[in-house]
C-alpha cells in the first residue's frame, strides 16, 4: 500500500426478490447518494467513479450515475462474474492509493431475473465453457441441476470424500446465516430456518438442498474512498482503513482437473488472502470479523480453510464449535451472508465492504460484533477473480 486510503462513506438499499425492486439506474443513483451523504461530501468532490454490474448493456454506470449528477468524471463499467463490486472497490482504491484521485466512488447494482444464472449469449463460447469441461471430465454434467450449483456443489462432494464430515455440516451453515440475517434489516431472507427444515428443502445438487443456495436477487450498494490528505482537509470520518487489498485469478491448479474446490477458486483464494495478511503483517487469527462469499453452503466451508481461518480438514469441528458466529473465535457473515442477505451480482462485494464498515465503526446494531478492529473481506467470481481485502479501525 503506497499511502492509506479510508472508507469514508457507505451506501446499501435493502435486497428484494427479483421483480420487487427499482430499475437498476434508480438503485444505483439512491445508493450513490446514500453512500455520499454518510461521507458527508458532494458528487462534485468525487474524482472518478467505478460501476460494476453482470447482467446489463454497455454504460449502465453512466445510466446509475446520471442521475447523481452530471460533473464529466470518468465512469469506468466494471464486470467481473460474482467478484465484480469487488473489482470496482479495487480500482477505486487503486486509483487512491496511487494518486490518480483524491476521491473515487465504487457503485455495485443488479437487476436479476429469476431463476438460475444463464449465458446472455447463444452465439459464440462461454466464458466458462473451460470450467464445464474440466467439471464434466471429473464428475459428469446433470441437464437438470445448476451449473453454478454443480460447480460448487462438486467442490463439496469432494471434500465430504475426503474428510468424511456430516452432509448436514454445510446445512448449519445455512441456519447460521438466517440466524444472523434475522437481525439485518436489508437482508432478503430474515426467517429462521431449522436445521430439519434446511435438510429436507429440495435437492439440488450433491449435498446441497434449495436453502443451502443463494437466491437470484435485485439490489445495489455503494462505497467512497478517499486519501487522507483529501479526509483531513474535508473532516471525514477516518475511522476505516482499507489496510490491504490483492485480487487474483486462476492459475494452471485451476484445471488440473483432479479436485472441484481448486476449479471452484480455493487456490485464488488461499493466494489473495496469503497476499494480504503478508502486505498487513498480521495472520487469520487476529481476524475479529468476516464477510465471505457463501453463494453456496459449500463454498463458506471450503472458503473457511482457504483464508486460514481454520486448518485444512478441521472445518466441520470449527462449525460444530460454533467457532463461526458470535461468542466463538470470528463472526463470519455477520449479515446474513449471500445465502440470506441476497447476491445481487454487481452489489454483493460493495454490500460486504458496507457491512464492514458498519461493523468497525460499531454501528452494526444487534448484529454488532463488540470490540471489532479487523475485519475481512472475500469476494470470488468464476471465470474467475477473487478479491480479499482488509479493513482496519483507527
Amino acid at each position: 500500500m503506497q499511502r492509506p486510503v479510508h472508507v469514508v462513506g457507505v451506501g446499501m438499499i435493502p435486497f428484494t426478490k427479483p421483480g420487487a425492486s427499482e430499475p437498476y439506474p434508480v438503485m444505483g443513483a439512491q445508493v450513490a447518494r446514500l453512500a455520499l451523504q454518510d461521507a458527508g461530501v458532494p458528487y462534485d468532490a468525487v474524482q472518478q467513479a467505478y460501476v460494476g454490474y453482470v447482467y446489463g448493456d454497455s454504460t449502465a454506470g453512466q445510466a446509475a450515475l446520471y442521475g447523481v449528477g452530471l460533473t464529466g468524471i470518468p465512469v469506468v463499467n466494471v464486470n467481473n462474474n460474482c467478484a465484480t463490486g469487488s473489482s470496482a472497490l479495487y480500482l477505486a482504491r487503486q486509483a487512491v492509493e496511487s494518486g490518480m484521485a483524491e476521491c473515487a466512488l465504487a457503485l455495485g447494482f443488479e437487476q436479476m431475473q429469476p431463476g438460475a444464472l444463464k449465458n446472455a449469449w447463444s452465439d459464440r463460447p462461454a466464458p466458462l465453457d473451460r470450467f464445464l469441461e474440466t467439471m464434466t471430465a471429473h464428475q459428469g454434467y446433470e441437464d437438470t441441476a445448476p451449473r453454478a450449483a454443480q460447480l460448487f456443489g462438486g467442490a463439496g462432494q469432494d471434500y465430504l470424500r475426503e474428510h468424511g464430515i456430516r452432509p448436514d455440516t454445510f446445512g448449519r451453515i445455512a441456519v447460521k446465516a438466517r440466524q444472523h440475517a434475522a437481525h439485518n434489516p436489508l437482508a432478503v431472507f430474515r426467517q429462521p430456518l431449522t436445521l430439519d427444515e434446511v435438510m429436507a428443502s429440495a435437492p439440488v445438487y450433491g449435498p446441497l438442498t434449495r436453502f443451502q443456495c443463494c437466491p437470484p436477487t435485485c439490489g445495489a450498494a455503494a462505497a467512497v474512498v478517499c486519501s487522507a490528505d483529501f479526509a483531513r482537509r474535508h473532516g471525514l470520518d477516518q475511522r476505516v482503513t482499507i489496510a490491504a487489498q490483492a485480487m487474483t485469478t486462476d492459475g494452471a491448479s485451476s484445471f488440473a482437473g483432479g479436485d472441484m474446490r481448486r476449479l471452484v477458486g480455493w487456490d485464488m483464494t488461499a493466494g489473495a488472502a496469503r497476499q494480504v495478511y503478508e502486505a498487513a503483517g498480521i495472520g487469520p487469527e487476529e481476524l475479529d470479523v468476516v464477510e465471505l462469499h457463501d453463494c453456496f453452503t459449500a463454498n463458506e466451508l471450503i472458503t473457511y480453510e482457504a483464508l486460514g481461518l481454520t486448518p485444512e480438514g478441521t472445518a466441520e469441528q470449527f462449525i460444530l464449535d460454533g467457532d463461526n458466529t458470535y461468542g466463538g473465535r470470528v463472526v463470519t457473515n455477520p449479515s446474513g451472508g449471500l445465502l440470506s442477505k441476497g447476491h445481487p451480482l454487481g452489489a454483493t462485494g460493495l454490500a460486504q465492504c458496507a457491512e464492514l464498515t458498519w461493523q468497525l465503526r460499531g454501528q452494526a446494531g444487534a448484529r454488532q460484533v463488540h470490540g471489532a478492529r479487523l475485519g475481512l473481506q472475500h469476494n470470488l467470481g468464476l471465470g474467475g477473480a477473487c478479491v480479499v481485502t482488509l479493513y482496519q479501525a483507527q
